[in-house]
C-alpha cells in the first residue's frame, strides 16, 4: 500500500472526534494520506457537518432505510468502493460489520477500542476498568477481523487510572490518547512499514 496515496473512508455515528483528529493530521502534514469519504449510520451524526465543512463527500445511509442488515451494507460498501479509499476508518460507528463485510476489506478495516485490548472487549471497557480496579487503562488500534475487538493490534496507549477516576473521567483521558493513537497507526499503515505475521503487526524500517 503506498503512503501518500492512502485514502480512508470514514464510517462514524457520533460527533467523530477521532475523525477530526485524522483530518487536522492530514491538514497539518503529519499523515500523509486522504479523506476519500464519511459515511454514517445517522442522519443527524455530527460528524457528518464537521465532514461536509471541510468539503468532504459525506453520506447517510441510515440502516433504518433497509430491509435487511444485509441491504444496507451492501450500501455502505458500494460507497466505500466509490470513493476508491484503500482503508475503512471506524471511527465511533455503532454498527457490528458482517463477515461478508470483513472479508471485502481484508487487513483494510482499522477500529480502535477504549482499552489495552485482549483486555475488556464490548461495550462499556472503561467501566469495566474502574470496576477491575486495574492500575493501567487505555485504547488500541486494531485492523478488524470477525472476533469482537478482535484482530491484529497495530497501536497501543496506556493511560494511568487515579483512584479519584469515574468511568466518564477516565473515558475522558482514553479519548485524548485515541486521537493521538489512531494517528499514530494510519502513519503506519499508510507508510507501507508494517507486515502481519499472526496477530502480530510488526513495524520495518523501509530501505532507501
Amino acid at each position: 500500500m503506498s503512503g501518500s496515496g492512502s485514502r480512508i473512508a470514514v464510517l462514524l455515528s457520533g460527533r467523530g472526534s477521532n475523525f477530526a483528529a485524522i483530518h487536522e493530521a492530514i491538514r497539518s502534514g503529519e499523515l500523509a494520506a486522504s479523506i476519500a469519504v464519511v459515511i454514517s449510520n445517522r442522519e443527524d451524526a455530527p460528524g457528518l457537518e464537521l465532514a461536509r465543512s471541510w468539503g468532504y463527500p459525506a453520506i447517510s445511509l441510515s440502516h433504518r432505510a433497509f430491509p435487511s442488515r444485509e441491504a444496507h451494507e451492501a450500501a455502505v460498501i458500494a460507497e466505500i468502493e466509490r470513493s476508491t479509499a484503500d482503508l475503512v476508518v471506524l471511527a465511533g460507528y455503532m454498527r457490528l460489520l458482517s463477515d461478508a463485510f470483513i472479508e471485502r476489506f481484508p487487513n483494510r478495516i482499522l477500529n480502535i477500542h477504549p482499552s489495552l485490548l485482549p483486555a475488556f472487549p464490548g461495550t462499556d471497557a472503561q467501566a469495566q476498568a474502574i470496576a477491575h480496579g486495574v492500575k493501567i487503562a487505555g485504547c488500541t488500534v486494531h485492523f478488524v477481523d470477525s472476533t469482537l475487538d478482535g484482530g491484529p493490534i497495530i497501536v497501543q496507549r496506556a493511560v494511568i487510572v487515579e483512584p479519584s477516576d469515574t468511568a466518564e473521567s477516565l473515558a475522558a483521558r482514553i479519548l485524548e490518547q485515541e486521537h493521538r493513537a489512531y494517528v499514530d497507526a494510519l502513519g503506519i499503515i499508510a507508510s507501507g512499514s508494517y507486515r502481519i505475521e499472526g496477530r502480530r503487526v510488526i513495524t520495518t524500517v523501509k530501505s532507501e
